[in-house]
């Protein structure tokens, strides 16, 4: 019997080869177990089927460019059961190779802000925040956005209702 749910056998990601592909997953299954498992798998973006075809290409375009998107129920399930695991005491010493400018940045990207309102919001050029967000992620060895926002949280530099 074929297995069910998004993610391959052997993720893209692995593959050198493949180091520049970057997936996005359209299903019609929004199950946390597959959203996980695509993530893991390398995914760099996650949508239900009745994704509006503007949204899609959008998806599309951001992954392209590196980023990472999941659909806003997926993002908003994903916190809740981050915020339900997270431990009492935050691991702040998985940041201790930030400079104080990262660990603002990162924060920010734990918010879910883009690059654009990171360098508005700390009045850099798009591009310096880009860099930030670069350096942040080769320091924490974090594939994509997704996995800098999971750090975010779990080092206790975002909480779950935080408000702007």
């Amino acid at each position: 019997m074929p297995r069910k749910g998004p993610a391959p056998k052997r993720p893209v990601a692995a593959d050198p080869a493949l180091a520049g592909v970057h997936v996005v997953i359209v299903t019609t299954f929004e199950l946390d177990e597959y959203v996980a498992r695509a993530i893991r798998a390398g995914a760099s973006g996650f949508l239900v089927k009745d994704t509006e075809p503007v949204d899609l290409i959008r998806a599309v375009r951001v992954v392209a460019s590196g980023e990472a998107l999941l659909s806003p129920g997926v993002t908003k399930r994903l916190l809740e059961r981050m915020a339900v695991g997270l431990r009492d005491a935050p691991d702040g010493a998985r940041l201790d190779a930030l400079t104080e400018r990262e660990r603002e940045v990162l924060r920010l990207v734990g918010q879910g802000l883009t690059n654009d309102e990171i360098a508005e919001r700390l009045v850099l050029s798009p591009l310096t925040a880009k860099t930030h967000v670069s350096r942040i992620m080769a320091k924490l060895h974090a594939r994509d956005r997704v996995q800098l926002v999971v750090v975010a949280y779990e080092s206790g530099l975002v909480a779950p209702g935080w408000q702007e």
